[in-house]
């Protein structure tokens, strides 16, 4: 009987502590994709704030250019490009098309 209690206890702490660890991976990931949204949209001079600030039109779309950052599959090529040890121009980026639609559309950085 011990036994058992023992082991739903130790089940229970497991299931915790990766409960824990998987909430700081995702926070740690969404920081990482701001962190590299944020240096894409500065490179194409728009304003970040704009994100969260903008029009409703350019809110909506910048909500759907958040969830396709956290999920890019470039996001090491990403990195290293905006850090400048990648030559070339951004056709990596899947919302290179995006940012060059509200560059033309007044968002830019004041």
């Amino acid at each position: 009987m011990e036994s058992t209690v023992f082991q739903i206890y130790v089940a229970i702490i497991m299931v915790a502590v990766f409960g824990g660890l998987f909430m700081w991976f995702q926070r740690s990931e969404t920081a990482g994709s701001a962190k590299r949204l944020t240096g894409m949209m500065s490179r194409f001079g728009l304003d970040p704030r704009s994100a969260t600030q903008g029009d409703l039109i350019t809110k909506t779309i910048m909500k759907a250019v958040r969830w396709q950052c956290r999920k890019c599959p470039t996001e090491g090529y990403c990195e290293r490009w905006l850090c400048g040890n990648v030559e070339g121009n951004n056709t990596f980026c899947p919302n290179a098309q995006t940012f060059r639609y509200l560059s033309t559309t007044g968002e830019k950085t004041g």
